[in-house]
């Protein structure tokens, strides 16, 4: 594998560089984003909303919709363009390059990557690339999930295998135009890789991954595989031998070798994962949906560790959280419990001791939150799976796009697009773009200095 970090910088990787030595001045931008990636300066334009396709409604294909949230838009507010891509793939996660000049969008059952160029026209998307041959090139990882920016890279992290399509799986990593590069498989009993099993579980499940490039460090979580991802909800919940698939690891990485070093336990499907922002503050933050947790991964006295800091409403209930957000200054988490429709607020100042202060129902379900790193703008979506999303309750409140401000005490709706309504489908992940990216984005430096960087 080419060393990424010796290779010629890109114009993202300098960018990404400074606004990780100076996040605190970037006033806009979504907060859970890789560091090396180029930010956004002042107001985002557009949301990007991959969708999954329904069966009978519309084209039932998935597709990529775009959104004008520019208060100061004549077209703030509404749909600016949808682009199908084809078919139903489940889809899922997305992720920009560390250039932002890509959208990749990945598909859980049909194996997919879908790459979109918002760089040419940020106002309608254009599909650039289509990965279709992932599980052969993985060496037979199977449904890719977290796309994540690297410098001149995309490691995406899949969920399953093509040998049982269970939970074991790897990750794999791509040059950003979509070259395969290599795969990572995830540690396990009987195939550690080199990495130290610090507790009962060493399962080889995947989910989300994250950089700590401070500490030359990546943490991926884990979830489960396609036999359970793809089944119906209440008959996986009803099987007890599906419901004991689910993954219970943290994994600690090398973040420039890619190799594990330490397996945590993180019992109850830990999903996805936030790290602060601060270069001086050292540690993560994941919930786990089966048992409602929040657990920092944190290191001390030289050592990687997990441990669970605070609950996340009533876990008999089965709130199910799942998406969280991390604010730009470390102090605060929203965490988004699916089953329930709710949105919480952590005051998390004490990593250790996470405070729940705020709580509001934002639909009948509710999934992704995207976060302006100014802390005023809050996006919701309400897709989880397409076989575990609820099939009754009110029709707006089931599908949807909601967009709320948030003026320290409460979240103030500004509008919400019902997807069902629009036929469009069920809108999952959510990624931010804007028009004016390279000209707003180093104040008083020019593009043109940072490219004779490069040479």
């Amino acid at each position: 594998m080419k060393n990424v970090f010796n290779s010629k910088p890109t114009f993202g990787v300098l960018i990404g560089f400074f606004f990780l030595l100076c996040a605190q001045s970037v006033s806009s931008d979504e907060t859970c984003m890789s560091p090396y990636m180029a930010k956004i300066v002042g107001q985002e334009d557009y949301v990007y909303v991959w969708t999954l396709g329904i069966e009978g409604m519309g084209d039932a294909q998935d597709k990529l919709v775009t959104i004008d949230v520019n208060p100061r838009s004549s077209n703030y507010g509404e749909i600016v363009a949808s682009l199908s891509v084809g078919g139903r793939n489940e889809a899922h996660h997305s992720g920009l390059t560390d250039d932002r000049q890509y959208l990749w969008a990945a598909g859980l059952d049909t194996n997919k990557i879908f790459i979109f160029d918002v760089a040419s026209d940020p106002a309608k998307p254009r599909l650039h690339k289509t990965i279709t041959d992932f599980v052969a090139k993985t060496g037979g990882a199977v449904g890719p999930h977290t796309t994540y920016a690297m410098p001149g890279r995309m490691l995406v992290t899949a969920l399953s295998n093509e040998r049982d399509h269970g939970g074991e799986t790897a990750m794999a990593e791509y040059t950003n135009e979509g070259e395969y590069i290599a795969t990572y498989w995830m540690p396990k009993d009987g195939a550690l890789n080199g990495a130290i099993k610090s507790g009962k579980y060493a399962d080889g499940f995947g989910y989300d991954i994250r950089a700590l490039p401070q500490k030359n460090v990546l943490v991926t979580s884990s979830f489960t595989g396609w036999n359970n991802y793809m089944m119906d909800l209440g008959k996986m919940m009803a099987d007890p031998q599906a419901m004991a698939e689910f993954g219970n690891t943290a994994v600690i990485w090398d973040l420039h070798t890619r190799k594990p070093k330490r397996i945590l336990d993180v019992p109850g499907a830990p999903l996805e994962i936030r790290c602060a922002w601060d270069p001086a503050r050292e540690y993560c933050f994941t919930t786990t949906a089966l048992t409602s947790k929040i657990w920092l991964i944190y290191e001390a006295d030289g050592v990687w560790q997990a441990k669970k800091v605070a609950d996340i409403g009533d876990a008999s209930k089965i709130p199910l959280p799942v998406d969280i957000s991390i604010s730009a200054d470390d102090q605060k988490l929203w965490v988004n419990t699916w089953n329930d429709g709710q949105t919480r607020l952590f005051d998390i100042s004490n990593p250790h001791k996470p405070r729940e202060v705020f709580t509001k129902a934002i639909g009948d379900q509710v999934n992704m939150v995207s976060q302006s790193w100014d802390g005023k703008r809050l996006y919701y979506t309400s897709s989880l799976l397409g076989n575990w999303d609820k099939k009754s309750g009110s029709k707006g409140d089931l599908q949807y796009f909601k967009a709320y401000n948030w003026n320290g005490e409460a979240l103030v709706e500004q509008f919400s697009i019902d997807f069902l309504e629009k036929n469009l489908g069920r809108p999952h992940q959510m990624r931010f773009g804007a028009e004016a990216l390279y000209a707003n984005l180093l104040p008083r430096v020019e593009r043109n200095s940072v490219a004779s960087l490069e040479k």
